[in-house]
């Protein structure tokens, strides 16, 4: 791979002089003339090292790199940058101020050409190193795993196993706390792209007028030399993936704007002068049906099949009930540091944990077991120890949804909760797509999209 050096010298001279140098090394070379047009350009794409001169006109070298070390926009693409600084004037003082600025380090002219490749060298495979290690450690510490020896949770594995190493966009659904990011942190974490970011966002925790700044970034004081420039998620991705959850509450102007950007691969920021282009592999997911988004009005079809080129559906937990200790183990573990002392669940309370119904599904669980880690009066914790909502909606782990119809008093309400079991169970079956669930049962896509709303499906 070609490395992209920028040249900082007020003297073309110099400019040009490094610049065939470089260029005959097979580096890729941009030049400023002042600190000020400097930052403005590494504030636009990703560099491997700067050349920095120390005397120049505006905002010397100093000045520039402390704007360097100090402007966020850098810590999305070029963050902790090795910069070189060069003086034909240069003193012990001025090198050490350099240093305390957080210079990588020192050349005085005229340059040694040697010098000069042997220091872009260093530095460059110094900084891919700290880079590759601290992106280990933040893999290492927030990729939690797909835990689970179901039928539901094998077959989740061995899905993410063959699109991961893809780029291929993939659509995540399933209801709310199932593990929607967890899937899509795993597929990263398995991807080709596993070196680059994982940039998360939810869309339905930010509020709409905020949402296009998130994305997209922006630039304030867009009429002066050197704009303060906020990156959004699109350009802290590239190079990696971007996970946009609850896509489904995007409203319709801006997902507009994201189909635009998936399909060029480039933007403007808000209030933006240049273009943006980016390489970015888009997860998306939803807890919400978009086929019926779709129908109601609420969600663009366009890009509705632009993003589910790979669908990724996750089953909720109440369908692998099996999973529940193994997952029950491993949140202790999460916990065991933070305690003074080893909890554990008796097999009693296991089977107690695994009769119940779990609407909050993963999360719930989760929940639940760092509370009674905290709260439960002994080590080991008992089926008495569980809250009364746990006994109260639990059932045998031996009977099924549709046994459960027998205890219901009136015929109408067991035939209503017969459909929306059948109805449910094909949705899912179908990776909730209505027209295939349509085809399969018999129905007309219409009757079967009304049919779901009057169970309260839709």
């Amino acid at each position: 791979m070609s490395h992209k050096i920028l040249i900082v010298d007020d003297e073309p001279s110099i400019r040009v002089s490094l610049t065939g140098i470089l260029e005959d090394e097979n580096y890729q070379v941009l030049e400023a003339e002042s600190g000020e047009k400097a930052l403005e350009i590494l504030a636009q794409e990703p560099f491997s090292a700067v050349l920095l001169d120390i005397w120049m006109d505006g905002i010397d070298g100093i000045e520039t790199l402390r704007r360097i070390r100090s402007k966020p926009i850098l810590d999305g693409i070029n963050g902790g940058i090795p910069v070189i600084m060069m003086s034909g004037h240069g003193t012990i003082d001025t090198a050490v101020s350099a240093t305390k600025e957080g210079a990588y380090d020192f050349l005085e002219k005229p340059l040694s050409l040697d010098r000069v490749l042997l220091l872009l060298d260093r530095a460059i495979r110094e900084w891919a190193l700290v880079r590759e290690n601290r992106d280990l450690k933040a893999r290492i510490k927030t990729v939690s795993p797909l835990l689970g020896e179901s039928r539901h949770a094998r077959g989740l594995r061995n899905q993410i196993q063959r699109l991961a190493p893809t780029d291929g966009w993939v659509l995540i659904t399933g209801e709310n706390g199932v593990g929607k990011e967890v899937a899509a942190r795993q597929i990263h974490a398995q991807s080709l792209r596993r070196q680059g970011p994982f940039i998360p966002l939810n869309s339905a925790a930010i509020p709409e007028e905020r949402i296009e700044i998130e994305l997209f970034g922006q630039e304030e004081g867009r009429f002066e030399k050197s704009p303060d420039i906020r990156p959004g998620r699109f350009e802290q991705a590239n190079g990696g993936t971007l996970f946009l959850d609850a896509i489904g509450d995007m409203t319709l102007r801006m997902q507009s704007k994201i189909l635009r950007v998936l399909q060029e691969q480039r933007f403007h920021r808000v209030d933006g002068r240049h273009p943006i282009e980016v390489n970015v592999r888009v997860i998306t997911a939803s807890n919400k049906n978009l086929e019926m988004e779709i129908a109601e009005g609420r969600f663009r079809q366009d890009l509705y099949y632009r993003l589910n080129v790979i669908p990724l559906f996750i089953p909720p937990l109440r369908d692998r009930l099996e999973d529940i200790p193994l997952l029950v183990t491993h949140f202790i573990q999460q916990q065991r540091e933070s305690l003074p002392r080893e909890r554990s669940f008796s097999d009693a309370a296991l089977k107690c944990l695994m009769g119940y119904h779990w609407p909050g599904n993963v999360r719930e669980l989760k929940n639940l077991v760092e509370r009674l880690m905290i709260m439960a009066p002994a080590s080991v914790i008992e089926p008495e120890d569980l809250p009364e909502f746990i006994h109260k909606r639990s059932v045998s782990p031996a009977s099924t949804p549709w046994e459960s119809l027998l205890e219901i008093g009136s015929l109408r309400e067991a035939r209503q909760g017969f459909e929306r079991i059948y109805l449910k169970t094909h949705l899912e079956r179908n990776e909730n797509n209505i027209s295939r669930t349509a085809e399969a049962i018999g129905m007309e896509r219409s009757a079967l999209h009304r049919k779901f709303k009057n169970i309260g499906l839709g």
